[in-house]
């Protein structure tokens, strides 16, 4: 008697971006309109996505049509939900994003601290994306899109983590470094955790074990707070002054009042002295500090006798990310 293959499940949730992207010129990878194309129509219009599911299911979901520019914390809020609800499913084995690359890494490190289920399910969430759009002579779209969903069925993938240009980068480390190229992002000097190579991951770093920088709050705690903690970020610079901190500290009448302030330092977090004046005068007004730099790679270490606490190794807009959720 023939045994059934146990299928499995592989669910693409579409949020728009440039992977969904059109322009009225084939050869325009500028002047494009981001969040054009459904996520069912993008998947239809793939050649090879057969041979990469090997009789595997492929279920598309349109969650949000946005440039991620424009990027919403409702849209955060019901994107946690569902990934958790698919990750808790028994035959989903993995869950793909297709996402705008500008605000890719915020929503990475977003899910990777409210969904420790990735992990503790050992199941992968993998956000995708492009730098050209879907109408340009070479779309790098439908490559990535392939892989990503490649790598989501690889045995032993976990955890959240981008995928562009055949590069897999963990959540912490994953950063745009480029406006223009299509390997535009980088894990900086933590290094990659692999390379899709067709189709196959050759993997150069160990699964995360454990959830670093989890959230104490849950999706669904989240998803019932109206307003999110309003959170801003400031950087130093030559001649900087205290002005930007505190206008911030103004009340204004259509917005939360500042409960946070990352701020990118130069260096090792290094603060001009009117700056650093006006940061000690927010947190004796109740306004949390955190310490961060502007620098592409390395991490904030941490001095003694510092006045504000540092980032604990996140960019100054992963930082924010986690300072709203400590807030919360």
């Amino acid at each position: 008697m023939a045994i059934e293959k146990y299928l499995k499940k592989i669910v693409v949730l579409g949020t728009g971006g440039t992977i969904a992207g059109t322009a009225a010129r084939a050869g325009d990878n500028l002047g494009y309109s981001a969040a054009q194309v459904g996520v069912a129509d993008l998947l239809a219009a793939l050649p090879g996505m057969a041979d990469v599911l090997q009789g595997d299911t492929l279920v598309a979901e349109q969650l949000a049509q946005v440039d991620s520019k424009d990027m919403t914390f409702a849209i955060w809020t019901a994107l946690a939900l569902r990934v958790q609800q698919h990750l808790t499913q028994d035959d989903v084995c993995g869950v793909v994003i297709t996402h705008g690359t500008d605000t890719l890494e915020e929503t990475a490190f977003f899910l990777h601290t409210v969904l420790p289920a990735a992990l503790q399910l050992r199941k992968p969430v993998v956000l995708t994306c492009a730098m050209r759009p879907a109408s340009a002579l070479s779309p790098d779209g439908p490559q990535n899109l392939l892989d990503a969903v490649a790598l989501a069925r690889t045995p032993g993938a976990c955890g959240v983590m981008a995928l562009c240009a055949g590069v897999v980068h963990g959540a912490l480390a994953v950063q745009k470094m480029h406006v223009y190229r299509t390997d535009a992002f980088s894990s900086g000097d933590v290094g990659p955790l692999g390379f899709m190579e067709e189709g196959c991951l050759r993997q150069a770093k160990a699964w995360p074990l454990a959830v670093e920088h989890q959230a104490t709050v849950s999706p669904e705690k989240i998803a019932g707070i109206t307003t999110w903690p309003r959170v801003e970020i400031v950087m130093n610079y030559a001649g900087g002054s205290a002005a930007v901190v505190d206008a911030l500290l103004q009340p204004l009448p259509a917005a939360a009042p500042l409960q946070g302030l990352v701020v990118a330092g130069t260096g090792n977090g290094t603060l001009h002295v009117d700056l650093m004046d006006a940061l000690h005068r927010a947190e004796q007004m109740g306004v949390k500090v955190v310490r961060a730099s502007r620098c592409g790679e390395g991490r904030v270490l941490p001095v003694a006798g510092s006045a504000f606490a540092d980032s604990q190794g996140l960019s100054p807009v992963k930082a924010r990310v986690a300072l709203m959720l400590e807030l919360m």
